[in-house]
């Protein structure tokens, strides 16, 4: 069954120009299309497996970039869909988040703080099933550093073509602090309260 992209209803953002969304929703189209003809390569190369392998090899790593890349900017879009939110402190994702780091501006310092590592990626909140918590990450590259069974709740894209058009590479902090202006809560506590136990 082929991926299918997705539609996102994205407001007037603060700091982040339709333009910037744009592209930036184009980008993520590449990334369903690509994940599809990867799939669609890998079936054709199988029929000679043996004479293939090592195009097939190198098939099989392109896909988890382009399918971790495709579902990473679903999460982003849709945590800036419907427009933002107010943070509800009686609701799980706050509770959790206390319960965790001691207060949520605890939290939101340190995730701001993996956000401006230095290169391309996303900073990453996760629910791990296992251990029962959240967990911050940063990610380099799409295929490389996701966390194993971890449901991704909220995610930040760091790579330049997020932000660079509005902010210039120097406003990395700008683009960090507008989109947590611009962040739906109602979301992200749907993506604690629906993540696999």
């Amino acid at each position: 069954m082929p991926f299918v992209e997705q539609k996102f209803t994205i407001p007037t953002l603060k700091g982040i120009s339709a333009k910037t969304i744009e592209e930036h929703l184009k980008l993520y189209a590449g990334y369903v299309k690509h994940a599809n003809l990867v799939l669609a390569k890998i079936q054709e190369l199988k029929q000679n497996a043996e004479t293939n392998a090592y195009a097939l090899a190198e098939v099989n790593r392109r896909f988890g970039f382009e399918f971790n890349g495709m579902r990473n900017h679903e999460v982003y879009f849709k945590s800036l869909a419907g427009g933002s939110t107010s943070l509800t402190t009686s609701g799980q994702f706050y509770k959790t988040i206390e319960a965790t780091w001691g207060s949520f501006d605890a939290w939101l310092a340190e995730f701001k703080s993996i956000a401006l590592t230095r290169g391309i990626g996303w900073a990453m909140l996760y629910f791990d099933p296992v251990s029962k918590q959240l967990l911050n990450a940063w990610v380099d590259e799409q295929h490389f550093g996701q966390l194993q069974n971890c449901a991704l709740i909220l995610g930040l894209d760091m790579w330049e073509h997020s932000f660079v058009f509005d902010y210039q590479p120097s406003g990395k902090k700008n683009y960090i602090e507008d989109f947590f202006a611009n962040v739906n809560w109602s979301v992200i506590e749907k993506n604690l309260t629906h993540a696999p136990r």
